[in-house]
């Protein structure tokens, strides 16, 4: 399948980097499910994606009917979500790819999680039917929203063990406006996830919200 061809359901998709991830993708040419626990919520959604854009790309939905209608997903959860939105979508998830966004840390007072990250929880629960890859946890939400025909000053890790899907979230990156670099097989996700804590460390003391990182020395 042409990558441009792949429908993308954000599960969890509601919240500030869904939609971000959303707009973006749905800007450059994608169909998009916003997918939530409350079709209402996720129709609302997809219609201000739909109207910002002057396109019909969104379509809003619950997150088990999203996961199944989608080729890819991306889940974008908050950390208390995460291992019960996996064990409720396991089935719709089946044969797909999971892009899990989640970073555990807590904003409030920002600690590295402990082994193993929750791309890798993800891919232990939902087993060799599910093609799980970490990316995404680390891009500002903040800078998804801004200039949508601009690139994001960010740089996205991407972790996973399954290559060919690691290769799609790539694109995927790179589609969105910023540069995807594959880092490892999912074992190395923790690591990513755990900069978050540097992140928001950072954030708070300069009074910021968008620091992100940027990787020098190589082109993806």
């Amino acid at each position: 399948m042409n990558n441009k061809q792949l429908k993308i359901a954000i599960l969890g998709g509601t919240g500030k980097e869904g939609t971000g991830l959303a707009l973006r993708w749905a800007a450059a040419g994608y169909k998009i499910i916003i997918g939530s626990r409350q079709a209402e919520k996720a129709e609302m959604a997809a219609k201000a994606i739909n109207a910002q854009l002057s396109i019909e790309a969104a379509s809003g939905m619950e997150n088990n009917d999203a996961a199944r209608q989608a080729d890819l997903c991306v889940m974008t959860v908050i950390q208390a979500a995460h291992m019960q939105m996996i064990a409720d979508l396991k089935d719709a998830l089946k044969g797909k790819i999971l892009v899990d966004a989640t970073a555990r840390v807590d904003f409030r007072d920002p600690r590295p999680p402990g082994p193993p990250s929750a791309a890798q929880q993800s891919q232990e629960y939902l087993g060799p039917d599910v093609r799980v890859v970490a990316a995404f946890e680390n891009v500002p939400a903040s800078r998804l929203t801004k200039s949508l025909d601009q690139p994001v000053d960010a740089d996205i890790f991407v972790c996973s063990d399954d290559m060919e899907a690691a290769e799609q979230v790539i694109m995927l990156a790179r589609a969105a406006g910023m540069r995807g670099f594959y880092a490892g097989g999912l074992v190395n996700a923790i690591v990513v996830e755990s900069l978050t804590s540097i992140l928001i460390s950072i954030n708070k003391y300069y009074h910021v919200n968008n620091a992100s990182i940027r990787i020098s020395g190589v082109e993806p």
